[in-house]
């Protein structure tokens, strides 16, 4: 089982949503992130006073996938994702070793 993360634009994330839905991804977590990379932030004007924003908002999907899921997830989230522009965000993929529905007390690949 694999952990996979994305960091995408929060614009992005219904689109990310409903592909991998289509794809028959069955849940997800989505949480409310910023941070930069090689983007640094940007630069604002407001009242007339330029300042800069660090730390860029993002959105980071979490999902929990079996081994053979894995490529199509994230071969889904790239295409889904993609603007073309600085900042489409990354991919991190983590093994999992235990998963656990709390419900059942279902594990490994049959918790997912």
């Amino acid at each position: 089982m694999k952990m996979i993360e994305a960091i995408v634009k929060p614009f992005k994330l219904d689109e990310v949503k409903d592909a991998l839905l289509e794809i028959g991804l069955q849940g997800m977590t989505v949480s409310e992130v910023k941070g930069f990379g090689r983007q640094k932030g940007h630069k604002e004007t407001y009242r007339g006073q330029e300042y800069t924003i660090e730390f860029v908002p993002k959105v980071k999907i979490e999902v929990a996938v079996t081994d053979a899921q894995v490529s199509r997830v994230i071969e889904t989230i790239t295409r889904a994702a993609k603007t073309g522009s600085i900042g489409d965000g990354k991919i991190f993929v983590r093994d999992l070793t235990e998963a656990v529905r709390i419900r059942t007390s279902e594990t490994g690949e049959m918790a997912l």
